[in-house]
């Protein structure tokens, strides 16, 4: 940050530098290349933005679980089935092929420049047999991914319906969410990349989230003043994730997060300030995957980049059922949301005029 400028230089080329889909649930056809530190999905609901989050999000995790810990002995096909199972929680993965489509579904993905593939067709239960992998595995960094909805006052609901009960309602995105909240806050070890990114995160929510090993439930602390988790608001529960998931080094310089809808149950203040935010991690090194339908998440990630010359890329969907990826660098991307925020705007000035 200089003369209140955010500027931003990155060293690194980005982790997931290329996605490509094909007949993959509502993502029929689908080609994203050049990505980029800070990546933007827009469009309409359900065209298949959180899916293609999860589409990415279970890949990366399965590069991440392969060979570790208690999955070493499992091959990455295995656990990508597993994941693509409990992440899109359906009775066989074969029903995540596009419907009447003639041709398998399949996902190529590029990570530090290397492939990584699979295929399978409508058949398929939870075995996948055509799988190439170049990816080296990345056991000593954690992908995460932030839903709409926060899961802080939902984590003892959450780990007991997948690990006790082992049923269907929360996905794996919630799953692996819950588990990553579990490990408190170490004083003292942070990673001194997020120092600053903490801060300004503890800024915008005027406090921070504890977990309380008594109660075991978690509480916002502001000053000398506890409140239980019910009463704080969707916002600061939601902001507070990222930070307690900063704090506990479960997020290091090479992770990737995925936050569908970063916008929601915050204030646009507070969506521009989180933004900010984003980008300075991403400087820190780590990946960012967003997907939003509000107007404001694309005109600040538009102003970072024409400020900064950060290359964003954006990927959107149109009226016609076609994905098209361009770059917020290079100007405002054609978009029905764009254009009806536009319309909204010019009616309202038009109202005002009289």
């Amino acid at each position: 940050m200089q003369g209140g400028n955010l500027v931003i230089i990155y060293q690194e080329s980005p982790m997931l530098s290329k996605a490509k889909l094909q007949n993959f649930g509502p993502l029929k056809q689908l080609e994203w290349s050049n990505l980029g530190k800070i990546n933007l999905v827009i469009g309409d609901n359900g065209c298949g933005k959180t899916f293609l989050l999860k589409v990415l999000y279970s890949a990366m995790r399965t590069l991440e679980e392969y060979r570790r810990g208690d999955d070493e002995l499992k091959s990455a096909s295995e656990i990508l089935a597993e994941k693509l199972y409990w992440t899109f929680q359906a009775d066989r993965i074969g029903e995540l092929v596009t419907k009447g489509a003639d041709r398998p579904l399949s996902c190529e993905i590029l990570v530090d420049d290397r492939q990584f593939s699979y295929r399978f067709g409508k058949d398929t239960t939870k075995q996948i047999t055509q799988l190439e992998n170049h990816v080296e595995p990345r056991k000593d960094s954690n992908s995460i991914f932030l839903p709409a909805k926060e899961v802080l006052s939902l984590q003892p609901v959450i780990l007991k319906s997948r690990e006790q009960d082992k049923s269907f309602g929360f996905d794996d995105t919630y799953l692996d969410l819950a588990r990553a909240l579990r490990d408190t806050p170490k004083g003292g070890r942070n990673y001194a990349e997020f120092a600053q990114s903490r801060k300004r995160l503890d800024d915008i929510i005027g406090g921070k989230v504890e977990y309380d090993e008594v109660s075991g439930r978690w509480q916002f602390k502001r000053g000398n003043q506890k409140f239980p988790m019910g009463v704080t608001s969707e916002g600061v529960k939601k902001i507070a994730i990222l930070d307690t998931l900063l704090g506990n080094r479960y997020l290091d310089p090479n992770s990737i997060v995925f936050i569908d809808e970063p916008e929601s149950a915050l204030h646009p203040k507070a969506v521009y300030k989180l933004l900010d935010i984003v980008a300075l991690l991403a400087e820190r090194g780590i990946q960012f995957f967003l997907a939003s339908h509000s107007y404001f998440v694309v005109g600040k990630l538009f102003l970072l980049a024409q400020k900064s010359g950060l290359s964003i890329p954006i990927i959107s969907y149109r009226e016609d059922g076609e994905w098209v990826s361009e770059n917020l660098k290079e100007g405002m991307p054609e978009n029905p949301i764009i254009r009806e925020s536009i319309r909204l705007y010019k009616e309202e000035v038009e109202l005002s005029l009289g």
